[in-house]
């Protein structure tokens, strides 16, 4: 290679990093680097104290939201439930899919909709989907029901726990009665 084809080769690097450095410094001048107030996607971590227990409070479970139930809004419920239907139908003729229909699911017993094969878990639970159960497995399924097949992380919120009773209750011809007074003290109380 002679001397002329060996400078242009070193001047043309020399112009293309000369031009990648002076684009960095326009770029910088257009679109100037802002320092977020918070992370766009934040992470939750639990500090652990010495011993390893976590030095937060322990979770305590779901809140109570029967009262809540009275004044709680079905369609803000039913807004929630669309993350849901991938998995659920809602409608009285509706059929099961990855997980079973949920029409009349309220008061209904625990893993006895026809044609859904429940986990064994479920199933050996018993009980009926009553507003204290919807509440706790709304809250987190996997703590309630040890082995669900439920892939759901839960509800935090408690009135989004109650607007998705409160809509779930409305999928029945004839749908549950609102709780008690006495109810709603009892599990203010802790005593349900």
């Amino acid at each position: 290679m002679d001397n002329l084809k060996t400078n242009k080769f070193l001047a043309a690097f020399l112009l293309a990093g000369l031009l990648a450095m002076g684009g960095g410094k326009i770029a910088e001048i257009l679109v100037p680097d802002k320092e977020l107030a918070e992370n766009a996607y934040p992470i939750e971590v639990k500090e652990v104290a010495a011993g390893g227990h976590s030095a937060t409070s322990p979770d305590k479970g779901p809140e109570p939201i029967l009262a809540l139930l009275a004044s709680a809004d079905v369609q803000s419920g039913m807004k929630l439930a669309k993350k849901c239907t991938a998995c659920h139908e809602f409608s009285m003729d509706g059929k099961n899919k990855t997980g079973p229909m949920l029409w009349n699911i309220v008061d209904a017993n625990k893993g006895m909709k026809d044609g859904f094969k429940y986990s064994e878990a479920l199933v050996g639970m018993g009980g009926k989907w009553d507003y204290e159960a919807l509440n706790a497995f709304l809250y987190k399924p996997k703590a309630y029901i040890k082995g669900t097949k439920m892939n759901f992380a839960g509800l935090k919120k408690p009135t989004d726990r109650a607007n998705m009773i409160a809509y779930l209750r409305s999928l029945a011809e004839t749908p549950v009665a609102l709780p008690t007074q006495e109810q709603i003290a009892a599990e203010n109380s802790g005593t349900n």
